[in-house]
């Protein structure tokens, strides 16, 4: 049993804090490791079985960050006068478990159980509904986790909106009253930017990708690049999934996964370089950290920052390709020699609204997250319902980017997210085009040959700069200090908007 706050000294909280912070990290490293292998390796029939081992030992992971020993600790960690005493490591650590605590602690343990039974079920019911293009079978568990999600607001607490609440789990201080004039801006320059580029004259060759491009050669050539971008294969691996991720099993085993179609070279090819843009944040975190709460990215954009900077900013750059296609070309030379460097740039860069989030170009790809973002809002304030969803979607869809999917497998049922309880995640994706945008701006002033060091293939470099300036603090800084740290100022949308502007109306001669 702990000792009482008037008993308990200074140090010896401190203490005990870090051997509890370190105990839960150890439960997050094998649900990290279980969750990993249920998304790419474990047999279909035993998934269920073992979702309730998930749920438990998660259970246990989550009494103990609500438990009473951790409220006494942050109680002691958190009075003024020893505060002002701890480390700037440790302040982190107690400000991260804090958040943890506040969140959670009304959250009935058998409620987080039962939720993550569901997480696991739903996930294998949204595989089987996409693959099967049937909506109506993955319903019932898509009901259950948006009643799930409306209860942990109502758990959490929130001003205004509901989804203030779910948004603030992963990007902490974000509100819908921040991101709807953000987002409208974004829209309304996104979709003048896009009429122009369609009313251009001069467009992108469209045959380079309506090729079969083998999945084995795929493979290999991934394999090829992922060193070369400074990932760590010997801490880390490369695996096959129905939706590519990343997952930090700890900061010397970070796992990414890619999807490979033959019809579509481009969807692995990228994926690859998004998910790597995650795993080297995770690689490149202080090992110092390891074993405790700030191991990870400091949020959801922020890390979205890392894994878009290198697969748009970076991969589909001309002077990435002036480095890599001769490499390509060797791979797939009866689809590619007739091909130029110039026609695979602005064939890998065609503004084309399309049914497939992943597979957006940058310029509409936000319009993408828009729309979750709007049906995300409406399910938790009760003004959607589920069984409306793939109408809704495709109604959106036609609204924003003009196109409506021919199946719910190519729309509604497109994302894992929901399935994974994931309300409040999207909005992360368009923040880290923002966010990232920003950096490439203060990167290009601190290296003002960038374009030389793609184009000649010096990766590290840029590896470098991001792990001296983002990656090696973990969660140290929250989101708002980090981008004030490293760019100077708060975040602002101009240099987004300022950057699709440059590359777009070179590419289509504007």
């Amino acid at each position: 049993m702990l000792e009482t706050t008037t008993t308990l000294d200074l140090q010896e909280a401190i203490t005990k804090f870090k051997a509890l912070d370190e105990k839960i990290t150890h439960f997050s490293n094998v649900l990290g490791l279980a969750a990993w292998d249920q998304r790419t390796k474990a047999p279909k029939k035993g998934r269920p079985i073992f979702a309730k081992a998930l749920g438990t030992l998660s259970t246990e992971s989550f009494k103990l960050t609500v438990s009473e020993e951790m409220g006494q600790l942050l109680h002691i960690l958190t009075l003024p006068e020893n505060h002002e005493q701890l480390d700037e490591v440790t302040k982190a650590c107690v400000r991260e478990r804090q958040a943890d605590y506040e969140n959670s602690k009304s959250i009935p343990a058998d409620v987080y159980k039962e939720y993550v039974v569901l997480m696991s079920n739903a996930n294998n019911a949204w595989e089987d509904a996409r693959k099967n293009n049937d909506f109506a079978t993955y319903q019932p568990y898509l009901e259950k986790m948006v009643e799930f999600k409306k209860k942990f607001a109502e758990y959490y607490g929130y001003e205004g909106h509901p989804y203030n609440a779910l948004l603030n789990e992963f990007e902490p201080g974000l509100t819908v009253e921040t991101l709807d004039p953000l987002f409208a801006n974004l829209r309304e320059k996104s979709i003048e930017l896009l009429t122009r580029i369609q009313q251009s004259s001069d467009q992108p060759r469209k045959d380079v990708f309506e090729k079969e491009y083998e999945i084995d050669t795929q493979k290999t050539f991934n394999e090829f690049i992922l060193p070369k971008l400074g990932y760590d294969l010997e801490a880390g691996r490369l695996d096959e999934t129905t939706h590519p991720f990343a997952l930090a099993i700890n900061t010397s085993d970070v796992r990414i996964t890619t999807r490979y179609l033959k019809e579509n070279v481009r969807s692995a090819i990228f994926g690859t370089i998004h998910e790597t843009g995650h795993a080297l944040y995770e690689q490149g975190v202080n090992p110092d950290y390891e074993g405790t709460v700030i191991r990870r990215g400091a949020s959801f954009g922020i890390h979205e920052s890392q894994s878009r900077f290198l697969e748009n900013m970076v991969g589909r750059s001309n002077e990435f390709w002036s480095y890599f296609y001769e490499d390509l070309k060797g791979y797939f030379p009866n689809q590619l020699n007739d091909v130029s460097l110039d026609e695979f740039y602005k064939a890998i860069n065609l503004v084309e609204p399309s049914y497939i989030r992943v597979e957006a170009d940058e310029l509409t790809y936000n319009l993408h997250i828009m729309i979750r973002y709007e049906i995300e809002k409406g399910l938790i304030a009760g003004e959607i319902e589920v069984k409306d969803l793939p109408a809704v979607w495709n109604e959106k869809m036609q609204e924003y980017l003009g196109v409506v999917p021919e199946t719910d497998t190519l729309g509604v049922l497109q994302d894992v997210h929901w399935s994974q309880g994931g309300f409040g995640y999207f909005p992360s994706y368009s923040l880290g085009n923002l966010y990232a945008a920003q950096m490439l701006n203060t990167i290009l002033k601190e290296i003002p040959n960038f374009n030389e060091v793609v184009e000649r293939g010096e990766f590290s470099v840029i590896r470098e700069w991001l792990r001296e300036n983002i990656h090696q603090y973990g969660k140290l800084y929250t989101p708002v200090e980090l981008i004030k740290k490293v760019t100077g100022e708060e975040l602002d949308a101009s240099y987004l908007v300022q950057y699709l502007e440059d590359k777009y109306s070179k590419i289509y001669n504007l």
